[in-house]
């Protein structure tokens, strides 16, 4: 298992790098993504303007994505794998705290904030986002190995997504594993993201395409509510 106290270690197509100046600033059992995964990319949503809430999350004070080891560790070898056909891993959420989580909810309760109504829940009334659970009091991502993830294609210079059929974080039935109105190459690539998650132990979430839970997960009864920094 990789820990904070390993050096290096060199898989073919990236570096696995020392964890421990950056592990010793997280609680024991967490590391940055990129520290394990250098090529991985990132679009942390939630650290900026383009969510569906429109500004900043409380308690993502940088543009850094955490993770448990066990998760990292599981990540690296999906990575490894799709690096094999030019393609790789975006992260669009990782690690939340629970002061996010609680930013959500007090947005949610607002019902005349609609902001990115058309942009991420157009038909979805916003009183329902509870009751159709695209709104929790409580997220797997704050037990830290959650993660919000697509595919993106390394051999286009813009290191372009793989179209899923519907964007990152939106609302709607567009967005289920089990929705079959798209085209085929929607369908192939979100059955490859599917598969590949799927083989290094990660489980999905049916409502959403992109959130993955790591399988024994090493937190699964404690929420987390450390800031992002």
């Amino acid at each position: 298992m990789l820990t904070k106290y390993f050096k290096y270690l060199i898989y073919p197509f990236f570096l696995i790098i020392s964890l421990k100046s950056n592990a010793e600033k997280l609680p024991e059992g967490f590391v940055y993504i990129n520290d394990i995964i250098p090529t991985i990319e990132l679009e942390l949503r939630y650290a900026g303007n383009h969510n569906f809430i429109g500004k900043p999350i409380d308690g993502y004070n940088q543009q850094k994505a955490i993770i448990s080891i066990q998760a990292a560790e599981a990540l690296a070898k999906v990575q490894l794998e799709l690096k094999q056909h030019n393609l790789g891993l975006k992260i669009y959420d990782a690690y939340r705290p629970q002061q996010a989580v609680n930013h959500f909810i007090r947005w949610a309760k607002n019902l005349n904030d609609t902001l990115k109504k058309q942009e991420f829940y157009p038909n979805v009334h916003k009183e329902d986002l509870f009751k159709e659970q695209y709104i929790a009091y409580l997220s797997g991502h704050s037990r830290g190995s959650t993660v919000d993830i697509t595919i993106i294609d390394f051999s286009t210079k813009e290191k372009k997504e793989l179209d899923m059929g519907s964007p990152y974080d939106f609302f709607g039935q567009q967005s289920w594993v089990s929705y079959k109105d798209l085209t085929p190459a929607q369908i192939e690539n979100r059955t490859l993201l599917q598969n590949v998650m799927k083989k290094y132990n990660f489980r999905n979430y049916p409502q959403e395409w992109w959130h993955f839970t790591l399988r024994n997960e090493p937190f699964p009864t404690t929420y987390f509510n450390f800031p992002i920094q």
